[in-house]
Protein backbone atom coordinates (compact mmCIF):
# COMPACT_ATOMS: atom_id res chain seq x y z
CA UNK A 1 0.00 0.00 0.00
CA UNK A 2 2.78 2.43 0.91
CA UNK A 3 4.53 1.62 -2.38
CA UNK A 4 1.40 2.46 -4.38
CA UNK A 5 0.79 5.67 -2.39
CA UNK A 6 4.36 6.87 -2.93
CA UNK A 7 4.15 6.42 -6.66
CA UNK A 8 0.62 7.79 -6.82
CA UNK A 9 1.84 11.04 -5.26
CA UNK A 10 4.90 11.04 -7.55
CA UNK A 11 2.64 10.62 -10.59
CA UNK A 12 0.38 13.46 -9.45
CA UNK A 13 3.41 15.69 -8.86
CA UNK A 14 4.75 15.02 -12.35
CA UNK A 15 1.25 15.56 -13.68
CA UNK A 16 1.13 19.03 -12.15
CA UNK A 17 4.42 19.94 -13.86
CA UNK A 18 2.95 18.75 -17.15
CA UNK A 19 -0.19 20.77 -16.44
CA UNK A 20 1.77 24.00 -15.98
CA UNK A 21 3.48 23.29 -19.29
CA UNK A 22 0.44 22.07 -21.23
CA UNK A 23 -2.15 24.59 -19.99
CA UNK A 24 -0.38 27.50 -21.64
CA UNK A 25 0.27 25.45 -24.77
CA UNK A 26 -3.41 24.55 -25.03
CA UNK A 27 -4.71 28.06 -24.38
CA UNK A 28 -2.26 29.59 -26.88
CA UNK A 29 -3.44 27.25 -29.61
CA UNK A 30 -7.10 27.58 -28.64
CA UNK A 31 -7.05 31.37 -28.86
CA UNK A 32 -4.24 32.19 -31.28
CA UNK A 33 -4.14 29.01 -33.39
CA UNK A 34 -0.37 29.08 -32.86
CA UNK A 35 1.52 25.77 -32.86
CA UNK A 36 4.44 26.72 -30.63
CA UNK A 37 6.82 23.77 -30.57
CA UNK A 38 9.36 25.97 -28.77
CA UNK A 39 7.16 25.94 -25.67
CA UNK A 40 9.25 23.11 -24.25
CA UNK A 41 12.33 25.32 -24.56
CA UNK A 42 10.71 27.86 -22.22
CA UNK A 43 10.34 25.08 -19.63
CA UNK A 44 13.97 23.94 -19.70
CA UNK A 45 15.47 27.43 -20.13
CA UNK A 46 13.65 28.59 -17.01
CA UNK A 47 15.29 25.75 -15.08
CA UNK A 48 18.74 26.70 -16.37
CA UNK A 49 18.25 30.41 -15.66
CA UNK A 50 17.01 29.74 -12.12
CA UNK A 51 19.95 27.37 -11.59
CA UNK A 52 22.35 30.17 -12.59
CA UNK A 53 20.76 32.71 -10.26
CA UNK A 54 20.66 30.29 -7.34
CA UNK A 55 24.28 29.21 -7.87
CA UNK A 56 25.26 32.89 -7.77
CA UNK A 57 23.95 33.14 -4.22
CA UNK A 58 20.27 34.04 -4.59
CA UNK A 59 17.62 32.04 -2.79
CA UNK A 60 15.25 29.74 -4.64
CA UNK A 61 12.25 32.08 -4.62
CA UNK A 62 14.10 35.08 -6.04
CA UNK A 63 15.64 32.80 -8.66
CA UNK A 64 12.14 31.57 -9.54
CA UNK A 65 10.77 35.08 -10.02
CA UNK A 66 13.77 36.28 -12.03
CA UNK A 67 13.72 33.18 -14.24
CA UNK A 68 10.04 33.70 -15.02
CA UNK A 69 10.70 37.35 -15.90
CA UNK A 70 13.57 36.37 -18.22
CA UNK A 71 11.45 33.76 -20.02
CA UNK A 72 8.48 36.12 -20.36
CA UNK A 73 10.76 38.76 -21.90
CA UNK A 74 12.20 36.15 -24.28
CA UNK A 75 8.67 35.07 -25.19
CA UNK A 76 7.72 38.70 -25.87
CA UNK A 77 10.61 39.08 -28.30
CA UNK A 78 9.75 35.81 -30.03
CA UNK A 79 6.05 36.65 -30.32
CA UNK A 80 6.63 40.26 -31.39
CA UNK A 81 9.30 39.72 -34.01
CA UNK A 82 8.82 36.11 -35.14
CA UNK A 83 5.50 34.45 -34.28
CA UNK A 84 3.39 37.42 -35.33
CA UNK A 85 4.93 37.27 -38.81
CA UNK A 86 3.77 33.71 -39.49
CA UNK A 87 0.43 33.67 -37.67
CA UNK A 88 -1.52 32.97 -40.86
CA UNK A 89 0.41 29.83 -41.81
CA UNK A 90 0.54 26.73 -39.61
CA UNK A 91 3.33 25.27 -41.75
CA UNK A 92 5.49 28.34 -41.18
CA UNK A 93 4.69 28.22 -37.45
CA UNK A 94 5.86 24.62 -37.19
CA UNK A 95 9.06 25.27 -39.14
CA UNK A 96 9.84 28.47 -37.24
CA UNK A 97 9.23 27.10 -33.75
CA UNK A 98 11.01 23.85 -34.61
CA UNK A 99 14.01 25.92 -35.64
CA UNK A 100 13.78 27.83 -32.37
CA UNK A 101 14.06 24.55 -30.46
CA UNK A 102 17.39 23.83 -32.14
CA UNK A 103 18.67 27.39 -31.66
CA UNK A 104 17.67 27.61 -28.00
CA UNK A 105 18.88 24.05 -27.37
CA UNK A 106 22.32 24.76 -28.83
CA UNK A 107 22.46 28.02 -26.88
CA UNK A 108 21.71 26.13 -23.66
CA UNK A 109 24.35 23.53 -24.48
CA UNK A 110 26.92 26.28 -25.14
CA UNK A 111 26.17 28.13 -21.88
CA UNK A 112 25.49 25.30 -19.43
CA UNK A 113 27.17 22.32 -21.08
CA UNK A 114 25.87 18.79 -21.54
CA UNK A 115 26.09 17.51 -17.95
CA UNK A 116 23.04 16.69 -15.87
CA UNK A 117 22.24 19.63 -13.58
CA UNK A 118 19.67 20.08 -10.84
CA UNK A 119 18.16 23.06 -9.04
CA UNK A 120 18.58 22.63 -5.27
CA UNK A 121 15.46 22.14 -3.18
CA UNK A 122 14.67 25.30 -1.17
CA UNK A 123 15.77 24.85 2.42
CA UNK A 124 12.36 25.65 3.87
CA UNK A 125 10.88 22.64 2.03
CA UNK A 126 13.80 20.25 2.34
CA UNK A 127 12.13 17.73 4.64
CA UNK A 128 9.54 14.95 4.48
CA UNK A 129 5.94 14.86 5.66
CA UNK A 130 4.11 11.82 6.95
CA UNK A 131 1.31 10.88 4.57
CA UNK A 132 -0.52 7.81 5.77
CA UNK A 133 2.07 5.05 6.06
CA UNK A 134 4.85 6.89 4.20
CA UNK A 135 7.08 9.92 4.44
CA UNK A 136 6.91 11.99 1.26
CA UNK A 137 9.14 14.98 0.33
CA UNK A 138 7.48 18.24 1.34
CA UNK A 139 8.78 19.93 -1.81
CA UNK A 140 6.92 17.49 -4.07
CA UNK A 141 3.73 18.05 -2.09
CA UNK A 142 4.30 21.78 -2.54
CA UNK A 143 4.56 21.33 -6.32
CA UNK A 144 1.35 19.31 -6.26
CA UNK A 145 -0.33 22.11 -4.30
CA UNK A 146 0.93 24.78 -6.74
CA UNK A 147 -0.49 22.87 -9.70
CA UNK A 148 -3.90 22.57 -8.05
CA UNK A 149 -3.74 26.25 -7.04
CA UNK A 150 -3.12 27.33 -10.62
CA UNK A 151 -6.02 25.17 -11.78
CA UNK A 152 -8.29 26.97 -9.31
CA UNK A 153 -6.93 30.36 -10.38
CA UNK A 154 -7.51 29.52 -14.06
CA UNK A 155 -11.08 28.50 -13.25
CA UNK A 156 -11.64 31.77 -11.41
CA UNK A 157 -10.00 33.80 -14.18
CA UNK A 158 -12.09 32.12 -16.88
CA UNK A 159 -15.45 32.22 -15.11
CA UNK A 160 -15.33 35.20 -12.76
CA UNK A 161 -13.40 37.92 -14.60
CA UNK A 162 -14.26 39.96 -17.67
CA UNK A 163 -10.90 39.33 -19.33
CA UNK A 164 -11.28 35.60 -18.80
CA UNK A 165 -14.73 35.63 -20.38
CA UNK A 166 -13.36 37.52 -23.37
CA UNK A 167 -10.55 34.99 -23.76
CA UNK A 168 -13.05 32.13 -23.50
CA UNK A 169 -15.25 33.80 -26.10
CA UNK A 170 -12.20 34.29 -28.31
CA UNK A 171 -11.46 30.57 -28.21
CA UNK A 172 -15.02 29.94 -29.48
CA UNK A 173 -15.29 32.78 -32.02
CA UNK A 174 -12.36 35.16 -32.52
CA UNK A 175 -14.13 37.11 -35.29
CA UNK A 176 -17.01 37.95 -32.96
CA UNK A 177 -14.65 39.17 -30.23
CA UNK A 178 -12.78 41.30 -32.76
CA UNK A 179 -16.02 42.81 -34.02
CA UNK A 180 -16.88 43.89 -30.47
CA UNK A 181 -13.84 46.19 -30.50
CA UNK A 182 -11.37 44.31 -28.31
CA UNK A 183 -7.66 44.73 -29.03
CA UNK A 184 -6.91 41.31 -30.51
CA UNK A 185 -3.17 41.85 -30.91
CA UNK A 186 -2.83 42.86 -27.26
CA UNK A 187 -4.91 39.86 -26.22
CA UNK A 188 -2.74 37.54 -28.30
CA UNK A 189 0.45 38.91 -26.77
CA UNK A 190 -0.93 38.68 -23.25
CA UNK A 191 -2.02 35.06 -23.67
CA UNK A 192 1.29 34.09 -25.26
CA UNK A 193 3.26 35.64 -22.38
CA UNK A 194 0.95 34.08 -19.82
CA UNK A 195 1.49 30.65 -21.35
CA UNK A 196 5.25 31.16 -21.41
CA UNK A 197 5.14 32.25 -17.76
CA UNK A 198 3.27 29.09 -16.77
CA UNK A 199 5.85 26.96 -18.59
CA UNK A 200 8.64 28.87 -16.84
CA UNK A 201 7.10 28.31 -13.41
CA UNK A 202 6.76 24.61 -14.20
CA UNK A 203 10.36 24.49 -15.40
CA UNK A 204 11.79 26.04 -12.25
CA UNK A 205 9.60 23.95 -9.94
CA UNK A 206 10.59 20.87 -11.91
CA UNK A 207 14.30 21.65 -11.65
CA UNK A 208 14.82 19.89 -8.28
CA UNK A 209 12.69 16.92 -9.40
CA UNK A 210 13.49 16.35 -13.08
CA UNK A 211 16.83 18.12 -13.35
CA UNK A 212 18.09 19.62 -16.63
CA UNK A 213 19.91 17.97 -19.50
CA UNK A 214 20.20 18.34 -23.29
CA UNK A 215 17.12 17.19 -25.29
CA UNK A 216 14.90 17.42 -22.22
CA UNK A 217 12.81 20.04 -24.04
CA UNK A 218 11.78 17.41 -26.60
CA UNK A 219 10.70 14.92 -23.95
CA UNK A 220 8.62 17.42 -21.98
CA UNK A 221 7.14 18.81 -25.22
CA UNK A 222 6.02 15.38 -26.46
CA UNK A 223 4.30 14.54 -23.16
CA UNK A 224 2.72 18.00 -23.05
CA UNK A 225 1.38 17.68 -26.59
CA UNK A 226 -0.15 14.33 -25.62
CA UNK A 227 -1.74 16.03 -22.60
CA UNK A 228 -3.19 18.75 -24.84
CA UNK A 229 -4.56 16.21 -27.33
CA UNK A 230 -6.09 14.08 -24.57
CA UNK A 231 -7.65 17.07 -22.84
CA UNK A 232 -8.83 18.87 -25.97
CA UNK A 233 -7.30 21.85 -27.73
CA UNK A 234 -7.95 25.17 -26.02
CA UNK A 235 -9.13 23.69 -22.71
CA UNK A 236 -7.16 24.21 -19.50
CA UNK A 237 -9.56 21.81 -17.76
CA UNK A 238 -8.67 19.17 -20.30
CA UNK A 239 -4.98 19.92 -19.76
CA UNK A 240 -5.45 19.41 -16.01
CA UNK A 241 -7.18 16.03 -16.33
CA UNK A 242 -4.92 14.94 -19.17
CA UNK A 243 -1.79 15.86 -17.19
CA UNK A 244 -2.93 13.78 -14.22
CA UNK A 245 -3.61 10.77 -16.46
CA UNK A 246 -0.30 11.06 -18.30
CA UNK A 247 1.63 11.63 -15.06
CA UNK A 248 0.18 8.51 -13.45
CA UNK A 249 0.63 6.35 -16.55
CA UNK A 250 4.22 7.55 -16.92
CA UNK A 251 5.22 6.81 -13.31
CA UNK A 252 3.46 3.44 -12.98
CA UNK A 253 4.48 2.45 -16.50
CA UNK A 254 8.15 2.98 -15.70
CA UNK A 255 7.73 0.84 -12.58
CA UNK A 256 5.87 -2.12 -14.03
CA UNK A 257 6.69 -2.12 -17.76
CA UNK A 258 9.70 0.21 -18.18
CA UNK A 259 10.39 -0.97 -21.74
CA UNK A 260 6.93 0.07 -22.91
CA UNK A 261 6.26 2.99 -20.55
CA UNK A 262 6.32 5.61 -23.32
CA UNK A 263 4.15 3.42 -25.53
CA UNK A 264 1.54 3.24 -22.76
CA UNK A 265 1.10 7.01 -22.89
CA UNK A 266 0.38 6.83 -26.60
CA UNK A 267 -2.01 3.92 -26.01
CA UNK A 268 -3.85 6.09 -23.47
CA UNK A 269 -4.12 8.86 -26.06
CA UNK A 270 -5.37 6.52 -28.79
CA UNK A 271 -8.00 4.93 -26.53
CA UNK A 272 -9.38 8.32 -25.46
CA UNK A 273 -9.45 9.60 -29.05
CA UNK A 274 -11.32 6.48 -30.14
CA UNK A 275 -14.22 7.43 -27.88
CA UNK A 276 -13.76 11.23 -27.91
CA UNK A 277 -12.00 12.35 -31.10
CA UNK A 278 -11.85 15.99 -29.94
CA UNK A 279 -10.30 15.10 -26.58
CA UNK A 280 -11.99 15.03 -23.19
CA UNK A 281 -13.06 18.68 -23.21
CA UNK A 282 -12.53 19.54 -26.86
CA UNK A 283 -15.29 20.72 -29.15
CA UNK A 284 -15.89 20.32 -32.85
CA UNK A 285 -15.18 23.58 -34.69
CA UNK A 286 -17.95 24.86 -36.92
Amino acid sequence: MSFVLTNLLSGLTYGMLLFLMAAGLSIIYGLMRIINLAHGSFFILASYVAYTFIRSGMNFWIGLVLAVIVIVLLAFVIEKFLISKVQSSETDQVLLTLGLIFVLGDLSLWIWGGDFLSVPVPGILNFSIEVGEIYFPAYRLFVLFVGILFAVLLWYFENKTKIGMVVRAGVDDMKMVSALGFNIKLMFTGVFLFGAGLAAIGGVLGGPILGMYPTMEYEILVNSLIVVIIGGLGSWKGAFIGAILVGLVDVFGKLYVPTFSMALIFVLMVVILMFKPTGLFGRVET
